[in-house]
């Protein structure tokens, strides 16, 4: 029998802390799915609370490295072209323009080109002439091109949230303003209720949406919000005569000026201004102002800080040579603005696992607010978004990386850098070093070239190895290509298949599965077969409830109720806690732990020459572990392989891993053993085709795409995503993540490129990285099922390289090498 509209189940009660775009995004998307016992609270006046949404000025550039922000801010230019209210749309689409004025930035729009060609955008690069035709006022002499996306503009921030707002109550949720957050109410490890000034309210979901206050409703929850407020200059100028009798309130594009860390955009006859480029200015948002207060004390809102008239000196000056008509124009008013960063620049989503039913959509900018809005709504309501979210996951920021000083010191440097030209592989300078490795002395000794990844110091070539590159014939490297790379990778990566090398694999997580349920519990949550002998290894992967691939993991049967599982981020072992009965206990034992690998033809040699075990092939299978000694060391050591060579994983307690590494150093002296790093390694394994979870494959892959089916026991009871997987095996996929060789030896590319089928964009480059091996790049690319040997061509900064696919494994298709 059908619901009457007045009987029609309403879905769980939730309360959305926050209606700036968010929030009412949020509301909007809830209550379209269905879930309408909505309610929004917001401490300010509606419709313009006086959060960053009151003072954004709206520019929305969709083309971004990452993908899933491109996603947020396509949906977004989407949702809000449909959205008008009393006539006047919710978005501008007068389209995006990129300056470039000098070659270094000239070289990055091709780059972004790429990445637009890459997800899906529409875009180009122009000529100094084609710019000035679309922004006349440019002094045409400074600018050597531009990148111009047509479909991108100017989102009118409250407009849209008034039209989500209004939908929203149509649909039954209800917007209640002046209403202040004072505690969030729990029961045990659920969220109950929300408390204000004005009452409580029951909840069954909670969703922080409260921008830069983020942090103060977070410290109610008992939730951390690792984000950092900044105040951002913004100034309108008096009005131009060039722009006299404008009738539209934009009709030029967008404009940035990145060179000088500065945008524009029309106000009818006035120009808008944004600078990035004047100190950080970190604001307490403990210590914001609530709205009154904020009148009370001569601001216009809590998010409007008054103007610093000496850090817009240098900018206003930039703003006059760019723009000739304003040499003698004014500014007629500024503010400084708050808005949110991270330590890494993205939002932070998702529901606390401390707090059950509390959710946060923090640090997002107006450009990805409804997009954002949608994934959260399908997490909450389906169990899990339409697109790939791990880099925004709140659970991705180690213990290291959430101190308040991290989150300062990081969050101010995001801010800095918003503009700047960065290199994939560009690490942060500070605070380092911050998490080493027991062997960072020895490391440090032999010359490492370290970089950083979660927090850990990760050598990526050793300075002792360079005699070892002498005589070595590699094609010359581009300018970019070769920024934090050098030709000792491939001198480590050749000593690797050759001899022996030791890798440090410290940073990779290790987490503990015990009790009782151990077994049945990791049965259920992997797609391989788990149930053997203690001794045995298997690579497995974690799905979620529609088959995508969560994650890869490497799991060690040591003992019958206790396991060992090589993992990939912090999301691994929420997932897993939140899956696990009380009869299995699980902890992430990786600080307290240290790894070394220990890889090459001589491998055998050196490890045997340390034990009395039997590290023979008979003796010591692949994918076998063992608890043994070396030396006076005890380790488990598991016969793996990540570089496509004979050798071992070893472990032990961080408290014995320099001893660890002494041992084996000095053991492999007379097999000419060397210290590798990670470059070396990212060669060896593309050489082989192991793939990189986060990077190759996320969950908007199934692992039959991907590459990984041979993970997969559909013979297996019961495991996540097993049903969605049905009738996938031995089918042609639509799309595969494809290996290609680049045609040309001397030709590199480094992720992210679009690849072109045809003369037409049809994929993008996941990992690339030149085979030493081979002596060709390899990258790894999704595209359309294509048969071996088909031509295509990857986009290199503009210019299209050929390239073949290719059969894999490309190196050692026999596995000869790693099974001897």
């Amino acid at each position: 029998m059908s619901s009457t509209p007045a009987t029609r189940p309403r879905g769980p009660r939730v309360v959305v802390i926050g209606a700036g775009i968010v929030g009412c995004s949020l509301a909007d998307e809830l209550t379209a799915r269905g879930w309408t016992d909505v309610t929004v609270l917001e401490q300010g006046p509606l419709p313009a609370p006086g959060g960053s949404t009151s003072h954004a000025p709206g520019l929305v550039f969709r083309t971004s490295p990452s993908k899933t922000l491109t996603e947020f801010a396509r949906y977004t230019v989407e949702k809000f072209g449909s959205l008008s209210v009393d006539g006047v749309s919710c978005f501008d689409q007068v389209g995006g323009l990129e300056l470039a004025t000098t070659p270094g930035r000239l070289a990055e729009l091709h780059r972004r080109a790429g990445y637009a060609a890459s997800w899906g955008v529409r875009g180009e690069i122009v000529s100094a002439a084609r710019c000035k035709e679309l922004w006349p006022l440019l002094d045409e002499s400074a600018v050597l091109g531009g990148f111009h996306t047509p479909d991108d503009g100017l989102a009118r921030a409250l407009l849209a949230a008034r039209a989500q707002m209004e939908r929203a109550e149509s649909r039954g949720a209800r917007f209640l303003d002046r209403h202040t957050v004072t505690g969030i109410e729990r029961e045990d490890v659920r969220v109950t209720a929300v408390v204000t000034d004005r009452g409580s309210f029951p909840a069954d979901h909670v969703v922080s949406a409260a921008g830069f206050w983020g942090p103060v409703i977070g410290r109610m929850a008992g939730v951390d919000v690792p984000l950092q407020p900044l105040a951002h200059q913004y100034a309108k100028t008096r009005p131009l005569s060039e722009l006299a009798g404008a009738v539209a309130e934009a009709s030029r594009p967008i404009l940035r000026f990145q060179d000088r860390d500065l945008y524009f955009r029309e106000h009818h006859d006035r120009i808008g201004i944004g600078s990035y480029a004047h100190r950080p200015l970190p604001v307490d948002p403990f210590a914001v102002l609530a709205y009154d207060e904020a009148r009370a004390n001569d601001m216009p809102m809590p998010s409007s800080y008054p103007f610093t008239a000496e850090d817009w000196a240098p900018s206003w000056d930039d703003c006059r040579r760019l723009l000739p008509a304003l040499r003698w124009a004014e500014v007629e008013e500024g503010f400084n603005g708050v808005f949110s960063f991270t330590p890494d620049g993205m939002p932070v989503l998702g529901e606390s696992r401390e707090l059950r039913g509390f959710w946060l959509a923090e640090a997002v900018w107006v450009t990805h607010s409804a997009g954002v809005a949608k994934a959260v709504a399908e997490w909450m309501v389906d169990g899990r978004a339409s697109l790939d979210l791990h880099e925004c996951d709140l659970t991705r920021f180690e213990d290291a990386q959430r101190s308040p000083s991290y989150v300062r010191e990081r969050g101010s440097q995001q801010f800095v850098e918003v503009y700047d030209v960065l290199h994939p592989l560009q690490p942060m300078e500070q605070p380092r070093p911050l998490r080493v490795s027991p062997f960072h002395a020895r490391q440090q000794e032999l010359g490492a070239y370290f970089l950083e990844g979660g927090g850990w110091e990760r050598p990526h070539w050793y300075e002792a190895n360079a005699p070892l590159a002498d005589g070595l014939r590699l094609p010359e490297r581009d300018a970019w290509s070769a920024r934090y790379w050098s030709p000792i990778a491939a001198a480590e990566a050749k000593a690797t298949r050759e001899k022996v090398a030791l890798y440090d694999m410290t940073p990779l997580r290790r987490l503990e599965v015990t009790g009782p349920g151990a077994l049945g519990f990791l049965q259920r949550m992997t797609t391989n077969n788990l149930r053997k002998k203690p001794g045995a290894v298997t690579y497995t992967l974690l799905l979620d409830e529609t088959g995508g691939v969560r994650s890869d993991l490497t799991v060690a049967r040591l003992a019958p109720d206790r396991f060992q599982v090589g993992a990939n981020s912090p999301a691994d072992l929420d997932w897993l806690i939140r899956h696990a009965p009380g009869d299995v206990h699980l902890r992430d034992i990786t600080s307290g732990t240290c790894c070394i690998g220990v890889w090459g033809p001589f491998a055998r040699d050196l490890v045997q020459s340390l034990t009395q075990d039997d590290f023979s092939h008979e003796g010591f299978g692949y994918f076998r572990a063992k608890q043994t000694h070396l030396g006076h060391v005890p380790v488990t050591a598991m016969r793996l392989s990540y570089v496509g060579e004979l050798g071992w994983e070893l472990y032990t307690t961080a408290d014995l891993g320099l001893r660890l590494w002494d041992t084996l150093w000095e053991a492999g002296q007379p097999h000419g053993v060397i210290a590798a790093g990670r470059s070396a390694f990212n060669s060896l394994r593309l050489e082989k085709g192991y793939r990189a979870w986060g990077v190759d494959m996320t969950d908007e892959h199934n692992p039959y795409e991907a590459g990984v089916g041979f993970a997969v026991r559909m013979d297996k009871d019961g495991f996540v995503g097993q049903e969605e997987l049905q009738g996938l095996a031995g089918t042609e996929p639509a799309r595969r993540l494809t290996p290609l060789l680049l045609d040309d030896p001397a030709s590199v590319v480094l992720g992210k490129e679009p690849v072109y089928v045809g003369g037409t964009p049809a994929g993008y480059v996941t990992s690339a990285s030149y085979g030493y091996t081979l002596g060709r790049c390899v990258a790894y690319a999704w595209l359309p099922s294509l048969a071996t040997g088909t031509g295509v061509h990857i986009e290199y900064f503009g210019e299209k390289v050929p390239a073949t696919v290719a059969e894999e494994p490309l190196f050692d298709p026999k596995m000869t090498r790693i099974r001897r």
